[in-house]
């Protein structure tokens, strides 16, 4: 039988606290939709009806098979406007590489929603662009037209997983395989496809197999596009109108889980027995070259074409913050700050609700990750491994899913002293923003403890330290530049969750800025005030992020001269 010594007793018992949390909040919501999904409306026993109803009704077939189309296409559009980014500033010498990634980057720090609407007064039937191409080419190109502008916000809004992770990838191929090819007459084009691409593979599936799961799952920008015949509208329109005993909202659910699963499962098969390891991983990278004039002038063009489509959305939600009347004409009638005056004097609930919700939220999220970080990586805590599978699997759970889990779980139970079913209290809001962005603060966290040594720990408690007093005193410490990096991360993702605050908000008082947001922008005339919202929101982000990489910066510095001083003492010593 196996037994526990004292000195687990502690982190025992933390684990055992956090696991009870995450079995309430996460386990029990999500088992609870699956199994109402399987559970007959009438009687109540087990049963396949509620799927075989789900595929015999054209609407569903039609959401399921747009979901899937949507997600494919966006990954492939998403593709054709990460690769020549990574591509062009990893393989040449490109000047403003470091800036062309940066800008790549941006479209991540605004969810897909906030820009949805202002896209369609850029790219739609009458926006901007089919205005003049209208006017002086005669044509127009349907960009925003039905599925379309949903595959066009989205594959905008994410490709920046696919740069990132594919980028990085590229700059870990060992530069000898390409000499090699080239010395053995591989051309320019046959060495990118058999040699460069392939090697790249684990980075590109990663980035691709997160915008599928990402867009799969997205509510708020067909809703907000007024696309009601995908998955993710229809469970929300489903539990909103017609009530929480409809069983239709809980197999949609339980098919939203299982794609966010599959997806995951798809991308470790795609890399199953396969070796991607190079000898000189991290010291190497593609082998740069100098372009020629027309070479470069070509370059830049896409590069150029591509910043200017994925930074659309921030453009044109800018001009429709300060735009007074945008219709029929390629840019707004007038400017104005009065949206800006409006929403600060009239909807201030939303933004100190915003800070409130995330700020406790990541707040939580980092004490929980250091926590579960330091059960699973310094402990030998039987079950302990389970314990981070747990915390990880929300990445897998869509927001409305864990919204609809919520409302049927907690709906009859009522809080003391408040008199209020849980579910409709403020508090669960927080509750569902934590749970949903604990895995980024679970990997920031793990990171951070990765990089100091257990030997730091042990010379504590040989100098007669306890091991509460070492983790306050040592190792909280060294992990801070990766416990802030995953505060800020999960605060600023918290910030525009739509998916499920929108199933969890049950009074004007109690919205976030996204609830908000969407909100405005259900109306013409809301949506100048739902622009200032949004731009709003992504200052919020990005001064969060800003912050995160000064702290994490200043860290870093403050550490490298007692590193490097490190060597000389022992020298020294010796």
């Amino acid at each position: 039988m196996t037994t526990v010594s004292r000195s687990l007793w502690g982190p025992g018992a933390v684990a055992l606290s956090l696991a009870l949390f995450l079995i309430v909040f996460l386990v029990i919501p999500v088992a609870k939709v699956i199994y109402v999904a399987f559970q007959d409306p009438n009687t109540g026993a087990l049963t396949l009806i509620n799927f075989v109803d789900f595929f015999n009704t054209s609407l569903f077939q039609e959401s399921f098979f747009n979901s899937f189309y949507v997600a494919s296409m966006s990954v492939v559009l998403a593709s054709v406007f990460a690769l020549p980014l990574a591509y062009f500033t990893t393989r040449f010498n490109f000047g403003g590489s470091i800036l062309i990634q940066t800008l790549g980057v941006i479209p991540l720090i605004m969810p897909p929603f906030v820009g949805a609407v202002a896209m369609v007064l850029l790219f739609g039937q009458n926006g901007s662009i089919n205005l003049l191409l209208d006017e002086y080419l005669g044509f127009t190109i349907p960009f925003m037209e039905g599925l379309n502008g949903v595959i066009f916000v989205e594959s905008v809004h994410y490709f920046p997983f696919i740069l990132i992770n594919l980028s990085a990838a590229l700059n870990n191929i060992d530069r000898s395989m390409e000499e090699a090819a080239q010395n053995l007459g591989a051309s320019r084009g046959r060495l990118f496809r058999r040699i460069v691409f392939p090697l790249a593979m684990p980075g590109y599936v990663a980035g691709a197999s997160l915008v599928f799961l990402k867009v799969f799952d997205d509510l708020g920008t067909p809703l907000l596009l007024n696309i009601n015949n995908m998955l993710a509208p229809q469970a929300y329109l489903r539990i909103s109108s017609i009530g929480i005993n409809d069983p239709m909202g809980y197999v949609i659910s339980v098919i939203l889980v299982a794609f966010s699963l599959l997806a995951l499962w798809t991308s470790f098969l795609a890399l199953r027995g396969k070796d991607y390891a190079t000898v000189q991983k991290g010291g190497g990278g593609l082998m740069k070259r100098d372009l020629a004039g027309w070479e470069k002038a070509g370059c830049y063009a896409v590069v150029i074409l591509i910043l200017l489509l994925v930074l659309s959305p921030h453009i044109a939600l800018t001009l429709l913050s300060f735009g007074t009347v945008w219709s029929f004409s390629p840019l707004p009638d007038a400017y104005t700050a009065q949206h800006y005056v409006d929403v600060v004097s009239t909807s201030s609930t939303y933004i100190t609700n915003t800070l409130l919700y995330a700020g406790l939220a990541a707040g939580i999220d980092v004490v929980f990750g250091t926590a579960i970080a330091y059960v699973v990586w310094r402990t030998g805590l039987p079950g302990r491994k389970l314990l981070d599978y747990m915390a990880m699997g929300a990445v897998a759970i869509p927001g409305v899913v864990l919204g609809i889990g919520y409302l049927r779980t907690f709906y009859q139970f009522d809080v003391p002293f408040i008199d209020k079913p849980l579910a409709s209290w403020w508090v669960i809001i927080v509750i569902a923003l934590a749970i949903r962005r604990l895995p980024y603060a679970l990997r920031a966290c793990v990171a951070a403890l990765q990089q100091v040594s257990v030997m730091l720990e042990e010379a504590a408690e040989n100098l007669g330290a306890t091991k509460s007093r070492t983790v306050r005193r040592i190792v909280v410490p060294l992990m801070m530049g990766g416990i802030v990096a995953g505060f800020v991360t999960s605060f600023a993702t918290a910030a525009v969750e739509l998916s499920a605050t929108i199933m969890l908000v049950s009074q004007e008082s109690d919205a976030p800025l996204a609830y908000g947001i969407y909100e405005f922008m259900q109306s013409a005339s809301g949506r100048g005030p739902g622009a200032a919202l949004g731009i709003i929101a992504v200052l919020i982000i990005g001064i969060a992020t800003y912050l995160s990489h000064r702290i994490i910066n200043k860290k870093e510095t403050e550490r490298a001269p007692q590193q490097a001083a490190a060597p000389e003492e022992k020298v020294q010593g010796a």
